[in-house]
């Protein structure tokens, strides 16, 4: 097999990239049979030198390559016909921006697997940038609130090299005795989670985070149901509430009422009730300062998050009492921090660990005949067509819904 690293060609520019020299070389070990190419960046975050070193060709031209490997999606134009393509393409739930790219993708005969779409027999997720988003989100969101009450002007994520260091910038400062509610159990949750744990702030129960006051800054880590009730009352369990969730309503107002910082983490299912109301904000009880949404879900679960921020400008204000963006200098402005590529800031930690994803899960389905059938669930197009697990994406390319 011949393997091609891809350019990453999106704008604004993305430093990321699938493998980094070293996790090439664990590569090359384990399966010394493939030959790898690394087509030319002036962006990425190791630069080429650094694939040389590693004894690895580098070159403006892939096109000889039999899979080829990126993190954004392709511009059209970037396309090579034929081929086996891995990337985020941002198509598997119809978004309308990225239609054009999947038709095209079908007319240059291309087979496309999404990094989306590498999941278990399960139908969990595999890899992905998700624990780096949460990690990024948490730290931006404890700047946001030092920025907004003069505390602490902490460096922006971008500027500085790795977890690590964030995680140094962060203890250098003191919080004051705040709550902060963090929600979720996936891998953007759990990378939050990370950065709380890291600065020492103590993890209380929901009874008591609710109950309590405290001497120092403390968090709570909440699931689905601890923030969502049924409408009747009855407690059926997790499960009653992702097969039903339109019998459920949340009921988030008592965190909103004792909390400083909401870190949202969670994944919205379609249906799922509205999580943070308009009606919540807008309330006298409402405690929070900043809300940190990591999970980024515009005109969805979090009512105050308006627009996507950017790395350049990570924050925004909100106004609860007549639901609208404000200065951040409005004196009752909740701030907003809804940047949507948060894995972007932290680009080498980022692609490192989904390297070693990607080898663990990935490589080693092109040389045991799929046996697990991984390449199989993940690919969406073959032979000029949709494949029957993405069929439903046809009335999508069709622009027929």
């Amino acid at each position: 097999m011949k393997l091609g690293i891809i350019k990453e060609r999106k704008n604004p520019p993305d430093r990321r990239v699938v493998f980094s020299p070293d996790e090439l070389v664990n590569l090359k070990n384990q399966f010394p049979d493939t030959n790898i190419k690394i087509e030319s960046s002036d962006i990425r975050i190791f630069p080429d030198a650094k694939y040389i070193e590693k004894g690895f060709e580098v070159t403006d031209d892939v096109s000889d390559c039999d899979v080829l490997l990126g993190v954004k999606e392709v511009p059209i134009n970037a396309l090579i016909p034929n081929k086996n393509y891995f990337f985020f393409s941002h198509t598997i739930k119809k978004q309308p921006y990225n239609r054009t790219l999947l038709k095209a993708v079908l007319d240059k005969n291309i087979t496309l697997y999404d990094h989306e779409t590498i999941v278990d027999s399960k139908n969990s997720r595999l890899i992905g940038f998700g624990r780096y988003a949460g990690i990024v989100g948490a730290y931006n969101g404890i700047r946001a609130f030092g920025i907004k009450f003069d505390l602490f002007n902490l460096a922006k994520a971008e500027t500085l090299p790795d977890q690590k260091t964030l995680i140094e910038r962060l203890k250098r400062n003191h919080l004051p005795y705040i709550k902060i509610v963090l929600t979720g159990s996936g891998k953007v949750a759990h990378g939050a989670k990370e950065m709380l744990d890291a600065m020492k702030i103590k993890q209380v129960s929901v009874e008591n985070y609710l109950a309590k006051k405290y001497t120092e800054p403390v968090y709570t880590f909440i699931d689905a149901l601890d923030y969502n009730k049924r409408k009747d009352g009855q407690l059926l369990g997790k499960k009653d509430f992702y097969t039903n969730p339109t019998e459920y309503e949340s009921d988030f107002e008592k965190f909103a009422e004792v909390s400083d910082i909401f870190i949202a983490g969670h994944f919205h299912g379609n249906n799922a009730p509205t999580i943070l109301s308009k009606e919540m904000l807008r309330s006298s009880k409402c405690s929070l300062k900043v809300v940190a949404d990591v999970s980024c879900d515009i005109d969805g679960p979090i009512a105050c998050t308006l627009r996507p921020s950017t790395i350049a400008d990570p924050v925004y204000g909100y106004l609860p009492s007549e639901h609208k963006e404000v200065s951040l200098s409005h004196p009752a402005a909740i701030w907003v921090m809804a940047v949507d590529n948060l894995p972007c800031e932290l680009p080498k930690d980022a692609s490192e660990g989904f390297g070693e994803m990607f080898l663990q899960h990935v490589i080693p389905a092109f040389y045991n005949n799929d046996a697990d059938g991984l390449l199989a669930r993940a690919k969406i197009t073959e032979n000029g067509k949709l494949t029957p697990r993405f069929a439903y994406l046809q009335d999508y390319v069709d622009d027929k819904e």
